[in-house]
């Protein structure tokens, strides 16, 4: 690890607390090395640290939760490689790690979209997770590409919807509602799929659609839509 990075560390370790660390674990936000430093310290800090991709990729090894939170933050998608995407993702412990990667990091990335797919196709948990976050991310971030785009994903999402495991069933749900506030057209298609998805039957299907639904075909999301081109 450079002198930086241990730099870094030591600071974070510094602003860490027991109960910060107490309140991530009712989250559900438990890793093997955990600080208990917040979200909301953890962005003016990175601000404060500045891009630097070399230092990401040495934040990543270190093993400690906010280290690889941070690292999403300070790395240059355009020096990520596809490789690096795939070893993180496996890598992630927690709902939070894969969230705050996925969002912050690799959206941002030339091959999001192919990852989405990929990953949403793997079998290990959180990957799975992963890939359906993407696919939320896109939605909201990937301003420039046509509405088409988003179809294939939706398809993926209808495929992963007889997922049981709470990390992926709550990914997939997400995804499909933020394609589904995209656009009109999105919004139709969503809905479509989440009907479809509710005849599926299961369990996780079952609560998926309705959930979805019940947002997607709400006035609130419609008039916010009509408002848009």
């Amino acid at each position: 690890m450079s002198a930086r990075a241990e730099d870094v560390l030591e600071q974070l370790t510094r602003m860490g607390s027991q109960k910060n660390r107490d309140g991530m674990a009712r989250y559900g936000i438990t890793a093997r090395r955990v600080l208990g430093v917040s979200g909301a310290q953890l962005k003016p800090f990175a601000r404060k640290v500045g891009k630097d991709h070399a230092l990401a990729l040495d934040l990543r090894k270190s093993g400690v939760f906010e280290a690889r939170a941070l690292a999403a933050l300070v790395a240059d998608p355009r020096e990520l490689t596809s490789a690096d995407m795939d070893r993180w993702v496996k890598e992630f412990e927690n709902w939070a790690d894969c969230d705050s990667t996925c969002l912050q990091l690799f959206v941002r990335h030339e091959a999001a979209f192919s990852k989405a797919m990929t990953w949403s196709r793997r079998r290990e948990e959180i990957v799975r997770r992963a890939g359906f976050a993407m696919m939320a991310a896109l939605a909201v971030h990937a301003k420039k590409e046509p509405d088409a785009r988003f179809l294939p994903l939706l398809k993926r999402i209808e495929g992963g919807a007889h997922d049981e495991r709470k990390l992926v069933k709550k990914s997939v749900n997400w995804a499909l509602r933020q394609i589904g506030k995209r656009s009109r057209f999105l919004n139709r298609e969503a809905i479509s799929t989440g009907r479809r998805i509710r005849r599926q039957g299961t369990k996780s299907a079952r609560w998926i659609a309705a959930d979805a639904l019940r947002e997607l075909e709400s006035p609130a999301v419609h008039a916010r839509l009509l408002k848009r081109k």
